[in-house]
Order: structure tokens, then C-alpha cells, then sequence
């Protein structure tokens, strides 16, 4: 790879494309979102901003790539594009380069990531036809998963339902993946044998990372399990979910459960935690503490599957910034000596706990674009 063969990572939603264009040295070149596809949009790159019309996912591509052609990083200065892709099942478990079998296995994840994958797929289809020349790679959000036992993957279902993909996958594995590769770099330490991993954002999980792989996490078939997230409930009693598909029915129930719930759902209505925090209602403040209770509870359990813990780690943008909430989750945690430094957590250092700590916390920068960037690369050196 040349010096000026640079890397667009796409992440790409049902409404918007967000972009970032990495150097040969993996240093990020400049990034931007094309969002409000569908109609009347607007394509920002850095601090400009300007409104397009973008009826669709390839109109919205076009319009980005004559943009980073205007600011030299077009098609003829990429080596790559490399997707984030949220699902790739059961066999895509490593980032890879797409072919029309890979791109086969995508389309075949869809019923598994309805609200996902076909917008991946979209971008995909639409830079076959921009820049037919240009290799495509993806990643995948559930590969890091992979390494899990089955015993923490299967539900207790007959096989005839596991034909039909009902596992726990689990999520946000780029940016578990990215942290692992952080840490140690942040910490000057080794990566600790027994990391418990809180990737806390508008959508949130917890997961357990043994000797560098996930062995358990929260979330499971889809997104909505595990902890109280913005507009997510988290773990339901499945009867409970049966219950209001009754009452309300199939579509009311999966935008109740999906977008009105979580966090929305308990201070009626607001999904963000620093507008929680400055609410001052009693139900925004049960809802911080409802999401808080869930992390401390969640947490243990995965404990309990790596059976000990020898690090925290917070990621995201509440995991990274939220102060307050840092600080009662790992309240939650001090009985195993993990002893907060109030000061530092006021700070927002990379290290939270005190040099006596045991177990030590930290904040780890989410850097899941930059983790796509280096594992298109790492594939296109490994095939010159």
C-alpha cells in the first residue's frame, strides 16, 4: 500500500451515511454524514454542511464521493472501502474482502438484522456501480462474538428453533475489539486476562473478555436484550413481550419495545442521560437509576462467567463521559476493592481507580472506525 492510498469506512443507517477517510498510517483524514436520505438532506464534512437532495442510499453515495474527490480523498486516492456491516451470522466471523458470495452471506443475515444489514447491502450495490474497480471489505459488529462457548450462545430452545438463528450473537464488537487493541496502549500494561467491558451509549451492553475474547455479553439474538438503553428495554420477560403483542399488536409492539422504551420509556420521553441528569424529575431520576442498577447487576453475571475480574473498562459516549454514572456503576463494583478516585473520574482521565485498586477502571476512546480502517488493511497487506 502506497502513502497516499488512503481508506473510506462507511456506516451506513436506513437515513444516513457517516464516513471517514484513514491514511496509510491509519491517522483519520477527515469524516462527515450524509443524513436525511429520502428527501431533502444535508452532507456535512468537518464544520460545512450543505443541503442535497438524496432520494436514496446510491444518490447519497454519489454526492459524498464527488465531495472527497473535491478534497482529494475521491476514488482514485482509496486502496478501499470497508463496511460496517452489523450482522454477519454464524460464518462471518473475521473482517473480510466482499465477493458475490460474501455479499450472498450478508443478504442471507437480513431476516436476523432487518433494521441493519439491508442499508450495509445498499452502500455495497451502490459503489458497484460509483467505483466498480474499487475493492470493498466489511466488518462485522457480531463477529467478536464468535469465540463465546455455545453453552452462553444456545437459548434453551429445541433445535427446530435454532434452525432458524435464534442464538445470542451479541453486538458493538467493533468497539470491543477496538478497546482490547487500546488498553494495553493507554494503560502501558498488558491486556488483563479478565476485562469487564462497558460499551455504554444510546445503545448499551456489557461484555466479558477472557484471555482477549468475549466469552459472555449482554445483548443476544438482537440489540434489545440486556441493559436499560435510550429507547431499548432490555431484557424482557418473553411472556411479557407475547402479552403486549395481543394487546397492541406486532408492529406497535416492536416500535414500543425498540423506540419507546429504555430510558424514553421510564422519564417520558427523554432517551439522552445528560438531559436526564438536568431534568431533576423523579422519574428522570429513576430512570438514571434504573440504568445504573441493570449495568452493576449485568455486570456481575458476566463476572461470574470469566469467573473473576482484573480490569474495568468504559467505552462510548455516556461510558466516556457521564461522570456520575461512572462513579455509581463502579460503587457497584467496590466490594471487590475497585476503588474510584473521585478526582480522576471528575476528570475524565484514562485511569479512574486509585494505584491500590484491584480491580483497576479506565476510559478507552471508541474508535470502532478506525478498527474497520485497520482491518481492511491488515487484509489487503496480507494479499498484495
Amino acid at each position: 500500500m502506497t502513502e497516499s492510498a488512503d481508506i473510506l469506512v462507511l456506516n451506513t443507517g436506513s437515513s444516513s451515511v457517516k464516513f471517514a477517510v484513514f491514511d496509510a498510517h491509519l491517522q483519520e483524514r477527515l469524516s462527515g454524514v450524509a443524513e436525511g436520505i429520502g428527501g431533502i438532506g444535508q452532507l456535512c464534512i468537518g464544520k460545512e454542511s450543505e443541503a442535497l437532495e438524496l432520494p436514496d442510499h446510491g444518490q447519497a453515495l454519489s454526492a459524498v464521493l464527488k465531495r472527497l474527490t473535491d478534497a482529494g480523498c475521491g476514488p482514485d486516492n482509496l486502496c478501499a472501502v470497508a463496511h460496517r456491516v452489523v450482522h454477519g451470522g454464524i460464518e462471518l466471523t473475521t473482517p473480510t474482502r466482499i465477493t458475490p458470495d460474501v455479499r450472498a452471506k450478508i443478504e442471507s443475515c437480513v431476516p436476523l438484522a432487518p433494521l441493519h444489514n439491508p442499508h450495509a447491502l445498499a452502500a455495497i450495490d451502490a459503489l458497484d456501480q460509483l467505483a466498480p474497480d474499487l475493492a470493498q471489505y466489511a466488518s462485522f459488529d457480531t463477529a467478536f462474538h464468535a469465540t463465546a462457548p455455545e453453552v452462553a450462545s444456545r437459548y434453551a430452545l429445541p433445535p427446530e428453533a435454532e434452525a432458524l438463528g435464534l442464538r445470542r450473537y451479541g453486538f458493538h464488537g467493533l468497539s470491543y475489539a477496538a478497546l482490547c487493541r487500546r488498553l494495553p496502549e493507554i494503560s502501558a500494561r498488558a491486556l488483563p486476562q479478565r476485562l469487564l467491558a462497558f460499551h455504554l451509549g444510546n445503545g448499551a451492553s456489557i461484555c466479558a473478555i477472557k484471555d482477549g475474547q468475549s466469552v459472555a455479553t449482554t445483548m443476544g439474538y438482537s440489540p434489545l436484550e440486556g441493559l436499560t438503553m435510550g429507547t431499548r428495554v432490555g431484557t424482557l420477560d418473553p411472556n411479557a413481550t407475547l402479552r403486549l403483542v395481543e394487546e397492541i399488536g406486532l408492529a406497535e409492539t416492536k416500535t414500543l419495545l425498540n423506540n419507546r422504551s429504555g430510558l424514553a420509556g421510564l422519564s417520558g420521553g427523554l432517551s439522552d442521560m445528560r438531559a436526564l441528569e438536568e431534568a431533576g424529575t423523579a422519574a428522570a431520576q429513576f430512570a438514571i437509576d434504573h440504568f445504573c442498577y441493570w449495568a452493576i447487576r449485568h455486570g456481575h453475571s458476566l463476572i461470574g462467567a470469566m469467573g473473576g475480574c482484573n480490569a474495568i473498562a468504559f467505552t462510548g459516549g455516556i461510558g466516556e463521559n457521564a461522570r456520575s454514572i461512572r462513579a455509581r456503576i463502579l460503587d457497584g463494583f467496590a466490594w471487590l476493592g475497585c476503588t474510584i478516585d473521585a478526582d480522576l473520574n471528575a476528570e475524565n482521565t484514562a485511569c479512574l481507580t486509585r494505584p491500590q485498586s484491584t480491580p483497576m477502571a479506565w476510559i478507552v476512546p471508541a474508535e470502532e472506525e478506525r478498527q474497520i480502517a485497520m482491518d481492511a488493511r491488515a487484509l489487503i497487506e496480507a494479499c498484495p
